[in-house]
């Protein structure tokens, strides 16, 4: 079982680059315009680790060691969130609060590697992003509140497992929490229309200018943890609210299956999200906040019918 579990935390880190890859596939695709090759994040991640670093004279070792402090806290959270099989020995502590607070954590260790250089545009990032934080993280909470009460358990694995069992998931309340965890996934991985993750804009990036001053390995092991994030949300999400094919047992033939059905999940919901990037524009600053509100009254919502149905 403890294979299984460190097979399920390998493919999580590997499979990262390559999904992030496809979608900047699909989304070339999408735009008529030539793309490249789906595994060029692995290319790009490796020709960072073979570049030498150059660090600021301002910098301190927090500098140093924030990219090997938050790549380490985004693979502790792959290990804790079902990927395959829902059943592993680390998921039994995957709470859903702890692994709020390990997001958290991860991004107070990137704005303050941020701010340590002391330049204009870190400090702009750090802030901007503890604004989005400060709005998103608590809707995030109420909306694994909402799923959470639905399955009477905020471990992770017998929530998914609940659902599952139970076919919950066209419950409203249910509808509502995955409308909020979509805009705040949106905010936390810095996907149009909160952020956008190809441009380099220095008076509207939020992730970007908090590490312009990072290269080689360090700028690697905080994009490779970025790539991580996106797939931890996208995981999140199939896992949470369309939970159908995933193992609950270690059968081959289980495993094969929920391999099979997260890949067209997964592609599915690359294909979407393509779609939406190139139909939406970024907004203002000044309008993400309105965005992340209401994901909260999302998830809101989704906690007061559930407790109207279950009252009722």
């Amino acid at each position: 079982m403890w294979l299984v579990a460190i097979a399920q935390t390998l493919l999580f880190v590997i499979a990262a680059p390559l999904l992030a890859g496809v979608v900047k596939w699909v989304k070339c695709q999408l735009q008529n315009r030539e793309a490249p090759p789906i595994w060029q994040s692995y290319l790009n991640l490796n020709k960072l680790f073979r570049k030498e670093v150059l660090l600021a004279t301002t910098t301190s070792q927090l500098f140093r060691v924030a990219p090997y402090i938050i790549f380490s806290i985004t693979i502790f959270i792959c290990a804790v969130v079902p990927l395959l099989i829902i059943n592993t020995p680390t998921t039994a502590i995957a709470d859903v609060i702890v692994i709020v607070g390990l997001f958290a954590l991860a991004r107070f260790f990137l704005t303050l590697a941020g701010m340590d250089t002391g330049t204009a545009f870190g400090g702009m990032g750090s802030s901007r992003e503890m604004l989005i934080s400060a709005i998103a993280e608590p809707a995030l909470l109420m909306v694994f509140f909402a799923v959470a009460m639905t399955a009477m358990s905020t471990n992770l694995a017998m929530i998914i497992n609940q659902l599952a069992l139970h076919h919950l998931w066209l419950q409203p309340s249910l509808i509502f929490a995955a409308l909020g965890f979509i805009l705040v996934a949106l905010a936390e991985t810095g996907r149009i229309p909160v952020d956008n993750p190809a441009t380099h804009l220095e008076l509207t990036m939020i992730h970007e200018a908090m590490i312009l001053e990072y290269s080689g390995r360090y700028l690697a092991f905080i994009e490779w943890a970025a790539q991580i994030k996106f797939m931890l949300y996208a995981i999140l999400f199939i896992n949470l609210f369309f939970p159908w094919g995933i193992a609950s047992d270690f059968s081959w033939f289980s495993i094969g299956l929920s391999i099979l059905t997260l890949m067209f999940k997964l592609l599915l919901l690359v294909i979407i999200l393509g779609i939406a990037e190139i139909s939406l524009a970024k907004l203002r600053l000044f309008r993400v906040p309105y965005l992340l509100n209401l994901a909260f009254i999302l998830g809101l919502l989704a906690v007061l019918i559930h407790i109207i149905i279950e009252v009722g």
